[in-house]
């Protein structure tokens, strides 16, 4: 289970990392014209990019806590705050009739909460 837990993280933080940088380097215009974006284009640039930083932090959050054993509780947190964000992200596709990234959302979303279950419950890290 633990193995399977960290391979979760790992895949998650890879999807949150390259979101990340994704919002953080491509050009807000160019970016709203990608399917499943429209609402880059509603956004401000700073929200844009603020998006992209808190995916970077939550694929540092998913490993390194646990990896280094410094305050390892984060990684469950940073699973749920995931959660959050994903069913934010939800509604905005809703909002903009957007309705194939939902499903992509809800993976990631059931892929953050079996890491927080998992994290919090039957295999958290020692202390």
């Amino acid at each position: 289970m633990n193995v399977t837990l960290w391979v979760a993280a790992g895949m998650l933080a890879i999807v949150a990392l390259t979101g990340g940088l994704i919002k953080l380097v491509v050009p807000k215009a160019k970016l709203a014209k990608q399917p499943g974006a429209q609402w880059v284009g509603d956004a401000s640039g700073g929200f844009v990019k603020l998006l992209g930083v808190l995916e970077i932090l939550a694929a540092v959050g998913l490993i390194l806590p646990g990896a280094v054993n410094i305050v390892p509780v984060l990684v469950p947190v940073t699973a749920v705050c995931w959660m959050l964000l994903m069913i934010c992200a939800m509604v905005a596709h809703l909002r903009y009739g957007e309705v194939k990234p939902i499903a992509l959302n809800l993976i990631y979303l059931l892929l953050a909460a079996f890491i927080a279950w998992g994290r919090f419950g039957p295999e958290s890290f020692p202390v």
